[in-house]
């Protein structure tokens, strides 16, 4: 479990306007979540699908004793699905009260953002990303994409 800084706010903001964020990659590109957000990150897990759940619903797993919902990522962000031999990392989030596990190819570090270095959204990011993507930052030569939890879970679950 990730654990708040002492001086970091509810949203994850510390005193100096700086975000806490943990990078995930989904189809090589690069995207962070609040770490307020998290409340799990797990290796690859048994996952059962539902009957007549939505495509990005890839299903439900155990999680000690609770159940729940896997959304795969490339998925719902209009990506091509992972090969069949290749598992996901589950990053564990809650909404409304129930767990979520975002489905990730890879999960990376915890970073430390600060608001000087945030941009909008690009006019070229596809339309299946912008309404869940809420700004990004430049890292070296690859773009990190900011994803908005509640947005991307909001597919008529």
């Amino acid at each position: 479990m990730l654990t708040m800084e002492a001086d970091t706010d509810a949203r994850g903001v510390k005193a100096d306007g700086q975000t806490m964020m943990l990078t995930l990659t989904v189809a090589d590109q690069l995207c962070a979540v609040p770490v307020l957000a998290v409340r799990d990150v797990l290796g690859p897990q048994a996952i059962t699908r539902i009957p007549l759940s939505p495509a990005e619903v890839a299903g439900s797993l155990n999680l000690r004793g609770r159940i729940v919902t896997a959304v795969d990522l490339r998925l719902r962000l209009g990506l091509p699905p992972r090969a069949r031999d290749e598992q996901p990392m589950s990053v564990v989030v809650e909404q409304s009260g129930e767990l979520y596990s975002l489905l990730a190819d890879e999960v990376g570090d915890v970073l430390v953002l600060g608001a000087e270095g945030r941009s909008g959204n690009p006019p070229t990011l596809e339309a299946s990303w912008k309404d869940v993507v809420q700004g990004v930052y430049r890292r070296d030569d690859r773009l990190l994409l900011l994803l908005d939890v509640d947005r991307l879970l909001h597919i008529g679950i």
